[in-house]
């Protein structure tokens, strides 16, 4: 088997992934800030149905969700492709996960911290705004960057609902050579050279970040 002539559709595929990615985390990270404070808040009406939406989305399998969102949906006219559906999938999936890295991350600054912005006259709302949130926000950091490469490993549960990332059309390209071996094996390449150094710089980031808190 020449590899070469099928390696351009394996990257197109890693292309898709990567877009995949890209836009869960993006908005799953943007939508698990909100459930973070939705989860934190002391008012009842936002509390409890944010630490609903959380635990539904932890709990449920991220295939399921997808399944859900392409299959379910169209059932009350709600309509996605396949890309945008297993965008929005990944990304709803993202947001409950990255909702409990972002709280542990507000929980886990020091109380002196409030008390002491107190002190110098601001009132609670710009002293979770200016102080604790972006602290808690850079001790999450880390847990955030693991989730990404996660979700990115993630992407390959949207071959069930056909979209053409990496592996998919490392299916469609073993199907047509019969080498089943030596492209599940390149795929996994693929999918290494882009986690492991990202798991790298996920460890050298949280060991800046334990250096400069000391």
């Amino acid at each position: 088997m020449d590899l070469s002539l099928y390696l351009p559709r394996l990257l197109d595929g890693l292309g898709v992934s990567l877009q995949l990615t890209a836009l869960s985390v993006v908005f799953g990270y943007a939508l698990g800030l909100v459930f973070a404070l939705g989860v934190s808040s002391i008012h009842r009406g936002l509390r409890w149905p944010a630490l609903v939406v959380v635990e539904v989305g932890r709990g449920i399998p991220a295939l399921v969700v997808l399944y859900i969102v392409y299959y379910g949906l169209p059932a009350v006219g709600v309509l996605f492709t396949n890309f945008w559906a297993a965008a929005a999938g990944l990304t709803f999936t993202v947001a409950a996960y990255s909702s409990e890295m972002i709280r542990a991350g507000i929980q886990s600054v020091p109380r002196g911290q409030g008390e002491a912005a107190a002190a110098l006259g601001l009132s609670r709302l710009p002293t979770f705004a200016r102080v604790i949130l972006p602290q808690g926000l850079r001790s999450s950091i880390p847990a955030l960057m693991g989730l990404a490469i996660q979700s990115f490993q993630g992407t390959s549960l949207a071959y069930s609902i056909s979209v053409n990332e990496l592996m998919s059309q490392a299916y469609q390209v073993s199907s047509l050579t019969f080498a089943y071996l030596t492209v599940y094996v390149v795929t996994g390449v693929i999918y290494a050279v882009i986690a492991v150094p990202a798991t790298w710089a996920s460890v050298w980031v949280e060991h800046r970040l334990a250096r400069g808190h000391a």
